[in-house]
């Protein structure tokens, strides 16, 4: 659950991808340039449609742009034969899904003539979903961009938004809607009697639940800049998660005035918890939202959650 988990095409002579130290990104022309998060430059010969293959997650993001893929892939907590509707964001029926990351292979990788394969690292070294190995076999330019702990949600948008720039993406707009997002969550926090109370967790059925440590999830460190009390386990075992059992839960959750439940399909969803005695006492006085950890990193995708976390802080 956690994340301690996060044919051959020719080469084109204008395509590289070489170490660098510079995060710039450069278009010059109609080719393409970009420095990703391990200082690796990538490159290709146009950006009115470059072919993009992508973790789901990266693919959702990129699609906010204008920068639909023709597929994405998942991780290995996805299924083999649908993508994650959480991840997936607006991605539409179009996309092709290529099953697990972990087992797409040069071939059929190489078979989509891809001009980039994008992914995440929570790391800053290593790809989350997909091994380097048929990338370089396929002569794909891969690209990682960092989400992990340490990071910033802006800064995470904001990577994403310039490899979007770098491909000919445009936004759309969607910034200003996230700015106006942030400015509604602050005054519904400075509105309410005292800092809304929020527990945030991803349930594993009825004996176990895992906690999520806010200071490991970039969208929850930006929750608790706008004011938001985040419940915080004490440190143990798990970097992103303190597992546990649901009686634990329940001492950490004490009056809790929101639960942020992972809404990812692997997670167990409230409404299977219903009868669950425990979920019972914990939601009994508290609004429960969908969380999504894998946020596709768009301002759109972000405006949307901090809406429904000051709706909620709103008409308490």
């Amino acid at each position: 659950m956690a994340f301690e988990e996060p044919g051959r095409r020719t080469r084109r002579p204008e395509e590289s991808a070489r170490p660098e130290k510079s995060g710039a990104c450069e278009p010059t022309g109609n080719a393409w340039e970009f420095t990703d998060d391990r200082g690796v430059r990538v490159s290709g010969g146009s950006r009115r449609s470059p072919r993009i293959v992508a973790y789901v997650r990266a693919g959702a993001a990129l699609d906010a742009y204008g920068l639909t893929p023709v597929a994405v892939y998942g991780s290995g907590h996805d299924s083999a034969t649908v993508p994650d509707p959480a991840k997936a964001g607006s991605l539409g029926p179009t996309v092709g899904y290529l099953g697990v990351g972990a087992r797409l292979d040069a071939a059929g990788l190489a078979a989509l003539a891809p001009d980039l394969l994008v992914d995440v690292t929570y790391d800053g070294r290593t790809p989350y979903a997909v091994g380097e190995e048929p990338a370089t076999a396929a002569e794909v330019p891969l690209a990682v961009l960092g989400v992990g702990a340490g990071t910033t949600l802006e800064g995470i948008v904001g990577r994403f938004a310039a490899l979007a720039a770098a491909l000919g993406g445009s936004a759309r707009g969607a910034a200003g809607e996230w700015a106006a997002a942030r400015r509604e969550l602050g005054a519904a926090v400075a509105g309410a009697a005292r800092p809304p109370r929020v527990l945030v967790l991803s349930a594993a059925g009825p004996e176990q639940v895992h906690i999520a440590r806010p200071d490991a999830w970039p969208e929850l460190c930006h929750l608790a800049a706008l004011g938001v009390d985040l419940v915080r386990p004490l440190p143990a075992s798990g970097v992103n998660w303190l597992t546990t059992d649901w009686e634990h839960a329940l001492t950490l959750g004490a009056g809790a005035d929101l639960v942020l439940a992972d809404s990812r399909a692997h997670a167990t969803a409230p409404a299977v918890l219903a009868a669950l005695p425990a979920w019972q006492r914990l939601t009994a006085a508290a609004t429960v939202l969908p969380w999504n950890p894998e946020l596709p990193p768009a301002p759109g995708a972000c405006a949307h959650f901090l809406r429904e976390v000051a709706a909620a802080v709103g008409v308490r």
